[in-house]
């Protein structure tokens, strides 16, 4: 038996050995070093998150601002071809013969043509302010110049074609005779 003693000796005496060597790569991390690396991660994950709600935030925004513009263009192609309509009916308003002025037929058309300016109206489109305000190459296009004893220089005496626009956008300059 004593053989076999000395021979479960010799291996126990190894894992010691062994176990002595690298006593500290086998130790689990403390408490403290466990808290930290939780509190490591957990501020990248806190600052992941944030990021991603920001992008998420901005293309909210990106997509709003493109949607509005869409509608915008849109509404603009739509008015400008609904506009030389607009000016045939102010014109034909604008010379009606007496005779039929008081027709019942006609105050039909009147009430059209109210229609179609509260139509504009309803989509924010306004009429270019052009008589008596001072000539604006960006909002007006000069047709003629003419002297005036009512107006000075560089003031609108007529408008020949109604101007409009969307908001800060021209959809049409007005057409207009100017002082000289």
């Amino acid at each position: 038996m004593n053989n076999e003693t000395e021979h479960q000796e010799q291996p126990l005496e190894e894992k010691i050995t062994q176990t002595e060597a690298a006593p500290e790569a086998a130790a689990p991390p403390t408490l403290e070093e466990q808290l930290a690396q939780a509190k490591a991660e957990a501020a990248a994950n806190l600052d992941g998150w944030q990021r991603t709600l920001a992008e998420f935030a901005n293309a909210r925004k990106r997509m709003d601002k493109q949607r509005s513009e869409a509608y915008s263009h849109a509404t603009a192609s739509v008015v400008s071809k609904l506009l030389p309509v607009l000016d045939d009916f102010d014109r034909a308003l604008a010379n009606v013969p007496e005779a039929i002025s008081s027709d019942s037929w006609f105050e039909g058309l009147r009430l059209v043509h109210k229609k179609m300016n509260g139509i504009l109206e309803g989509a924010n489109i306004e009429r270019i302010a052009t008589v008596g305000q001072p000539f604006d190459p960006n909002i007006h296009e000069a047709i003629l110049q003419e002297p005036s004893d009512e107006y000075e220089s560089g003031l609108i005496i007529r408008e020949l074609q109604s101007g409009y626009k969307l908001g800060d956008r021209i959809i049409r300059p007005a057409l207009v005779c100017v002082a000289a």
